[in-house]
């Protein structure tokens, strides 16, 4: 449970989360973030907190090739890559023959992408993403505003924590330029 927010306006990504811990009708509120800057990426997860601190402190994404577009290298490289540590970390399964992974928002070079947990890669027309359990409020407060990268997001997620028993602040904002 938890809400996971993502805008970019082109040349900068701008990624907000939740602290929220949340196991049947237990929350904990969490002090370790569940957005977070790695090089030229932002992250921001749901699904695992075990995920998460895969993605944050196991994995390396690998080089990005000038020339190359951005769109092949999430769905090639960074997918290839992003694989095994998920694996190795005891957190990717394999059911019916299927590896399954999780939900997370990574933005790099302006560009925002949905990695879900089939390991697909997506990319919204719009210019905004979510996940999570609070997703769907927060993507009707994205859409109904014009503010600011920064407090539209915090906006969406402040919707998502009034109608979502699964998300809780304090909430976690970052932003990457290109």
């Amino acid at each position: 449970m938890t809400c996971i927010v993502g805008f970019t306006d082109g040349t900068s990504v701008t990624v907000g989360g939740d602290s929220a811990g949340v196991g049947g009708y237990d929350l904990t509120v969490r002090a370790d973030e569940k957005v977070f800057e790695l090089g030229e990426f932002v992250f921001g997860f749901t699904t695992s907190f075990r995920m998460g601190q895969l993605l944050r402190y196991n994995f390396t994404p690998p080089k990005f090739h000038e020339g190359q577009e951005i769109f092949s290298y999430m769905v090639t490289s960074f997918i290839e890559a992003l694989r095994p540590v998920l694996r190795n970390g005891g957190f990717a399964k394999v059911n019916n023959g299927v590896e399954e992974g999780g939900t997370f928002l990574v933005g790099v070079r302006g560009k925002l992408f949905r990695i879900d947990n089939d390991f697909q890669v997506g990319q919204s027309v719009e210019p905004f993403e979510a996940v999570g359990c609070g997703a769907q409020i927060a993507l009707g407060a994205m859409f109904a505003s014009e503010l600011a990268a920064e407090q539209r997001i915090l906006r969406a997620l402040q919707a998502a924590e009034r109608f979502s028993a699964g998300v809780r602040g304090p909430f976690v904002v970052k932003r990457i330029p290109t």
